[in-house]
């Protein structure tokens, strides 16, 4: 794999990866579970949503840190068979850049072997106890195209608009769209206009709420 598929990281105060290629943070510098449950989580109206097969996408795959917040309340929740969770990525981490990134927060670690073993064999798609998964590796705006999935909640965790406008252009944010059931949401840490009117153009009732941490609003709606 060449050097153009893989995330460039530094590494903030020894723990927080920082994409050099987007000069932004995988997560926040506060508690990135922390803001990970109170963006996509509860912004997307988990875990009272959960049905068995139900189907989170996500642009930004990362350190997977979101996908096992969703599996640890999938867990918690009791809901029966698995989650499905399919993710789109540009750039993905090794799996020791992850394994790494993911000592900040023990509770997610602690569940993570068996992803960290399939991603460092080179698997994309893989099961977990209560949980089928897979990352879609490439530019999201080709490879969405060619997604037949529906998804049923969406986790739009890209870079800062500001440093990475291509995952959230007009054009991607019809994608999601298309690819969301009737009824179904989105969640999102970013306010950004732009982004609210794609969302607001693709079907959905977009609604901001309070953000978290120092982040002052977020944005969340439901396909109409």
């Amino acid at each position: 794999m060449g050097n153009d598929q893989k995330a460039d990281l530094e590494w903030r105060d020894g723990v927080i990866p920082v994409s050099t290629r987007f000069d932004d943070p995988y997560f926040s510098l506060e508690n990135g579970l922390d803001e990970t449950r109170h963006v996509f989580i509860a912004g997307n109206d988990l875990p009272e949503r959960f049905t068995s097969g139900f189907h989170i996408a996500e642009l930004g795959f990362g350190t997977g840190l979101n996908m096992l917040a969703a599996l640890i309340a999938w867990r918690a929740s009791g809901a029966q068979g698995a989650l499905r969770f399919t993710s789109f990525e540009a750039y993905p981490m090794q799996a020791d850049e992850i394994d790494k990134a993911l000592q900040a927060f023990p509770e997610a670690r602690a569940i993570a072997d068996p992803f960290l073993q399939a991603w460092g064999a080179g698997k994309r798609r893989f099961s977990m106890p209560g949980l089928e998964a897979e990352v879609i590796q490439g530019d999201a705006r080709v490879t969405m195209t060619n997604w037949d999935g529906l998804a049923d909640a969406w986790f739009l965790d890209g870079f800062s608009p500001a440093k990475n406008p291509e995952l959230w252009d007009d054009a991607l944010m019809a994608q999601v769209g298309k690819h969301t059931v009737p009824g179904g949401s989105f969640a999102t840490y970013t306010a950004a206009g732009f982004v609210r009117r794609a969302l607001t153009e693709a079907g959905f009732e977009v609604e901001r709420r309070s953000g978290f941490g120092r982040k002052r609003h977020m944005s969340c709606g439901r396909k109409l």
